[in-house]
């Protein structure tokens, strides 16, 4: 603002710096009055007074005086308010709309000037994706500068991607500006066991502007229409909402009737079509639970993984199949020698926010061949072995840690101490040599008495790596990480095999775009990490 008071000749005070007789003479004093408005639903507001005449050019397409166009004998302006409003009009419309208010608080001219719409209607293309008509919007009596301030630039905070505290079960909440709203996507893995399909998403809530007011926020939990709801900002990173007519949420036929409608959109099948008898407990015990909420939550942030050359694959958001429990929502990431997935989605046993699969990097699995891999037993004594490997290194990496902190106490630390580095340097150069030895391709097929969901799995795959997979009884009880292995299929696919439960679990990459969802930094995704576990401990 300091530098925008400096073209105009607005000094630090209240009042203008004169510069010279003549400019005194044309501009006048009225343009020393600075405004205290911060708000953008401010920034185009406030009265009129006498130098408002070069702002109403913007309007009435008049011709500007020789006075503003230029100075004196056709120099250069030396100040916006020299410049031509049309002009000013495009410098503004270039700047951020948070540092709009400020620029309104120079003078009255330039307050006057950002009450054009256009200089709103462009911010709320580049920063919101705003592509409709806003024209329409005058027949409604509502500015641009209302959505930008009333609408987008007010709930910009929960725009990305959330995870509802649903208990174990969780969620992938998307808010997005769509057109003239904003609206919250749930996402849904698409009906097991079908892991490769698209996502299936329905609308949760979404708001708009009615009236110049305020803005609007309404449910769109059940089958009866939009209705009256509420958001609220708890803290940075976290919000929750609340249907104001929970009554619309209801249906003539009652739960029954609720019930065979919720199957349908969750499995895409009825009670009688699923045998299985623990299967139709898992599913009534999940529609009992997440009924109770009626779409009040609270939503907490979460951040799509940061990548990097070194990464295996791109990481990212993944479905994979969980046996009876069905498809849910799984976060793949990578942290140096170590790939983690992390559960989006839970259930009963492995709530939401769980690690669900650890990958260890440094140790690539040659598998047998096509022959000797049905055999559960051959791919069983594989595994073991590298775990006990990894055992031995990592009781060996404890003692030398012990040793090391206590020479440190007896001895001055060195300057240089870089044998940690170089060790990481050299487990990490094997890491790479492994992964560059390893065939572009090799036959893969799942051994004997090994249950899949979906037998659809790729048949070919590029690298096993050795892993460990979370286990729990129901109500997350006696927890226990069990070896595995964990396929390679291609960019988008992998897989893991659980040695213990002898199951196969296929996973396949969400391909949506989701905006407003990369984190600031590595630490704050490992710290956004750490807090959705804690949350499920």
């Amino acid at each position: 603002m300091a530098v925008c008071a400096r073209l105009c000749g607005v000094g630090p005070a209240r009042g203008c710096r004169r510069r010279g007789a003549a400019r005194e003479q044309r501009r006048g004093a009225a343009d020393s009055e600075p405004d205290t408005d911060t708000d953008p639903e401010e920034a185009g507001g406030g009265g009129v007074t006498e130098d408002d005449e070069a702002a109403e050019r913007i309007e009435g397409g008049r011709p500007l005086p020789p006075s503003v166009e230029a100075g004196p004998a056709g120099r250069a302006p030396l100040s916006l308010l020299e410049l031509p409003p049309e002009l000013l009009v495009q410098i503004f419309g270039s700047l951020p709309g948070t540092d709009l208010p400020s620029l309104a608080r120079v003078c009255t001219t330039f307050r006057r000037i950002l009450s054009t719409d256009t200089i709103w209607r462009r911010r709320c293309r580049e920063e919101y994706g705003v592509c409709e008509n806003l024209r329409k919007l005058e027949i409604t009596g509502v500015s641009c500068r209302d959505v930008y301030a009333k609408l987008l630039h007010r709930y910009r905070h929960i725009l990305g991607l959330w995870q509802p505290d649903i208990g174990p079960y969780g969620g992938l909440l998307n808010v997005v500006v769509d057109g003239l709203f904003i609206i919250g996507w749930m996402y849904l893995p698409p009906h097991d066991p079908h892991v490769d399909d698209p996502m299936r998403f329905k609308p949760l809530f979404r708001i708009h502007l009615m009236e110049r007011k305020c803005a609007t926020v309404e449910c769109m939990y059940g089958h009866k229409g939009p209705h009256n709801g509420h958001i609220q900002i708890v803290k940075k990173d976290e919000f929750s909402t609340k249907c104001n007519q929970t009554d619309h949420h209801r249906m003539s036929g009652g739960r029954q009737e609720e019930f065979r409608t919720w199957l349908r959109e969750e499995w895409g099948r009825t009670l009688e079509d699923i045998f299985h008898e623990h299967m139709q407990e898992l599913i009534l015990m999940k529609f009992i639970y997440t009924s109770q909420y009626d779409n009040c939550l609270t939503y907490r942030r979460i951040y799509l993984p940061p990548s990097s050359p070194e990464d295996l694959i791109q990481p990212g958001l993944f479905k994979g199949t969980y046996g009876s429990h069905g498809l849910e929502i799984v976060m793949l990431s990578f942290h140096g020698k170590k790939a983690k997935g992390t559960k989006i989605t839970g259930d009963p046993n492995i709530p939401a926010g769980q690690q669900t699969v650890e990958i260890d990097l440094a140790h690539p699995l040659q598998l047998p061949d096509i022959e000797n891999l049905r055999d559960f037993s051959e791919l069983s004594r594989i595994v073991l072995e590298v775990q006990e490997q990894v055992r031995r290194e990592e009781q060996e990496h404890r003692q030398e840690e012990e040793e090391h902190s206590q020479q440190a106490a007896s001895q001055p630390a060195s300057p240089l101490g870089g044998e940690g580095a170089e060790g990481e340097e050299t487990a990490a150069g094997a890491e790479g040599t492994a992964q560059d030895k390893a065939p572009a391709s090799q036959p893969f097929v799942l051994p004997m008495g090994v249950i899949s969901r979906n037998e659809d799995y790729p048949r070919t795959c590029r690298v096993c790596f050795y892993g460990t997979g979370l286990i729990a009884g129901h109500g997350f009880t006696s927890p226990e990480r069990t070896p595995g292995v964990f396929v390679l299929f291609d960019d988008d696919r992998f897989g893991f095999i659980w040695l213990e439960l002898k199951s196969f679990s296929l996973y396949s990459r969400i391909k949506v775009s989701f905006q407003n969802a990369q984190a600031p930094s590595r630490e704050a995704f490992d710290e956004m990490l750490k807090n959705i576990q804690s949350l499920a401990t």
